[in-house]
């Protein structure tokens, strides 16, 4: 299936682009099953997005009724005496998606589901990390790695992430039968959600991922918080392993950060330096690959025709 880029204008047009993408799938597959299951991301991409698609829920054009969710990630090692509190802090990706979607729907979704990792304890897990080196390896060759959990380790609680707080997610995503359409965005160096530059691709679906020092510098730096002490130095993510078995899949960026990333994802190799690069493999075993992005986002790419003519994908200018 060729990949679909869908050029558009600026960060408001791309929202509502991306949203007519969505709300059409969204009515095609509920027109032949019950329910539909939609992966959401978090970040400044999709907020957009998810105004419009609330506005159309509800003025009736889709039945959010019929939705349940499954979000990308979520920080292990938010502030706070125990889960509750961290799934409420205000830097939580539970308290964005309130905040940016899901309080917004007159009829909730069916059901909502943001990976496990507030209710992983930092200390504890640190503590267990440095008792058990046995129990565990480090993934990937870049600054942010995962942390790969035995199959039987002799931690109890590194037992308990893997099986109830990782494998858990994944099972829960099998049980509803995979994911109709996922939303992304892209990170500046290509990766999607936590899954960072390097991580390997196999064995990717759900990762405990050790931060890359710049991601939590730049956390700090942007105000999200007051110091590095307490920003979380872990996540808990779906890796590109388990986004690409979507159905659909639909990546947004806007902006001059996303140039490389955006062009060096279809252009470039199949690369775990670039994770979302693995979008290439998805469509050529038949997923249906739709890029929205802006004007800016696009430079690149629109810039080597002959590149992209031969990788069989479908540009169009909004």
């Amino acid at each position: 299936m060729p990949i679909t880029l869908l050029v558009t204008r600026d960060f408001d047009h791309m929202s509502s682009v991306a949203a007519d993408v969505v709300q059409k799938n969204i009515a095609r597959v509920l027109a032949q099953k019950r329910e539909f299951v939609l992966g959401l991301a978090t970040g400044n991409s999709p907020t957009g997005l998810y105004k419009h698609l609330a506005k159309a829920a509800n003025e009736g054009a889709f039945d959010s009724g019929r939705i349940r969710s499954f979000n990308l990630d979520e920080y292990v090692g938010l502030p706070g005496e125990n889960a509750q509190q961290r799934v409420l802090h205000p830097e939580s990706y539970s308290y964005f998606m309130i905040q940016e979607f899901f309080g917004l729907l007159r009829k909730k979704f069916i059901d909502t589901s943001v990976p496990y990792g507030t209710l992983i304890d930092q200390k504890q897990l640190i503590k267990e990390l440095k008792a058990y080196p046995e129990d565990w390896q480090l993934l990937g060759h870049g600054a942010g790695r995962s942390i790969a959990i035995q199959a039987k380790p002799a931690s109890t609680y590194l037992a308990w992430i893997k099986t109830a707080v990782l494998d858990g997610y994944a099972r829960k995503i099998q049980r509803v039968g995979g994911i109709d359409l996922q939303i992304i965005g892209v990170g500046g160096r290509g990766h999607v959600a936590f899954h960072e530059s390097g991580i390997p691709f196999r064995n990717s679906k759900i990762l405990l991922v050790k931060l890359d020092g710049n991601t939590v510098a730049n956390a700090v730096a942007d105000g999200h918080f007051p110091s590095k002490k307490e920003a979380p130095r872990y996540a808990v993510s779906m890796g590109a392993e388990l986004v690409y078995q979507a159905r659909t899949v639909v990546l947004l960026a806007s902006g001059e950060r996303k140039v490389g990333p955006v062009a060096e994802s279809l252009l470039g190799e199949v690369t775990p330096d670039v994770p979302i690069s693995y979008g290439q493999a998805y469509a050529k075993r038949g997923g249906n690959l739709v890029y929205v992005v802006d004007q800016v986002a696009a430079r690149e790419l629109l810039a080597s025709k002959d590149a992209w003519k031969e990788r069989k994908m479908e540009i169009k200018v909004m």
